[in-house]
């Protein structure tokens, strides 16, 4: 009997904090959609801001956030999930070398991001940047020795690599090692056990990485304080050189630095709302990804 209401009472906590957590939500996006609904249209989606930034729209945001959130993914995820094969499939787990790999990643996701601004401003703008305009650029001129979107991105990779490893390590350890020894068995190597047997069935475990580094990416500002985004630039980013705008700055900006906090208000709630949604979608493309995957390699 004590059994059975334990469990009831498991099952009734469980369900009161779904509850919760779905009304939380459901309540910021009702609040958000609310302050921003009357600034919502076609011309703030397509429009750059203009009068001082209290008209206009959020075009080169949206596209400055996505375009970071894309190199970042490119830089990352496969950074990330070669490592995580490594520690798992290849890495003696008892060396000093595997430790140090182990340590260098539970100290990177702890670090707070703003120190990853300062990072990024000090190796890839000072160091990389500033070598690169020594040998590629004239002299006094200034290239990639300045804040741009390739840094801001290669920043935010740092960020994000580990979540990418941890999923995708843990992914691997899910997959039964019988599998691993019955393609051994049957004559393949190592590394073709790992492509045609274990990487097939972690698919999922690496998607999830990098659906949680697709959202962490997208709404993080600290880290490219210092290494790329700006204020206004009415213009979208042609090449990795500029510098570019991003929603999570441009909110920031818009309730801290505007002349008119309160004539931007609405423009605030709007432009958090487009962040979410846009965040939303680029998490829903990863699941749909992943159920695809995942649905192919069932059948």
């Amino acid at each position: 009997m004590n059994n059975k209401l334990l469990g009831k009472s498991i099952i009734a906590f469980s369900f009161v904090s779904v509850v919760l957590i779905i009304s939380a939500l459901v309540f910021m996006l009702l609040e958000i959609y609310l302050g921003g609904r009357s600034y919502l249209s076609w011309e703030f989606l397509t429009q750059p801001p203009k009068e001082g930034m209290t008209e206009g729209g959020i075009f080169p945001a949206i596209v400055g956030t996505v375009l970071l959130v894309i190199i970042m993914s490119l830089a990352c995820i496969p950074i990330g999930t070669i490592t995580a094969i490594y520690l798992n499939e290849y890495a003696n787990k008892k060396s000093i070398f595997t430790k140090m790999i182990r340590f260098a990643v539970n100290t990177l996701s702890g670090v707070p991001s703003i120190v990853f601004g300062l990072f990024g401003l000090g190796f890839f703008i000072q160091f990389v940047g500033a070598g690169m305009d020594k040998i590629f650029t004239p002299e006094g001129e200034l290239n990639w020795g300045q804040p741009n979107i390739l840094w801001a991105s290669m920043t935010m990779a740092f960020l994000t690599i580990p979540i990418v490893i941890v999923s995708v390590e843990e992914s691997l350890k899910a997959i039964p090692d019988d599998l691993r020894a019955a393609s051994l068995a049957l004559g393949a190597t190592k590394w073709q056990t790992i492509w045609k047997v274990v990487l097939p069935n972690a698919v999922s475990g690496i998607l999830t990485g990098s659906i949680l580094a697709i959202g962490r990416g997208a709404g993080e500002v600290a880290p490219i304080l210092f290494t790329g985004v700006a204020y206004f630039i009415p213009h979208l980013p042609s090449k990795l050189t500029d510098q570019f705008m991003n929603l999570g700055y441009h909110i920031y900006v818009m309730t801290t630095q505007s002349t008119d906090v309160e004539a931007t208000r609405g423009i605030q709630y709007a432009t958090a709302f487009v962040l979410l949604v846009c965040t939303f979608s680029l998490s829903f493309i990863a699941i749909v990804v992943r159920y695809r995957f995942r649905k192919k390699l069932i059948s």
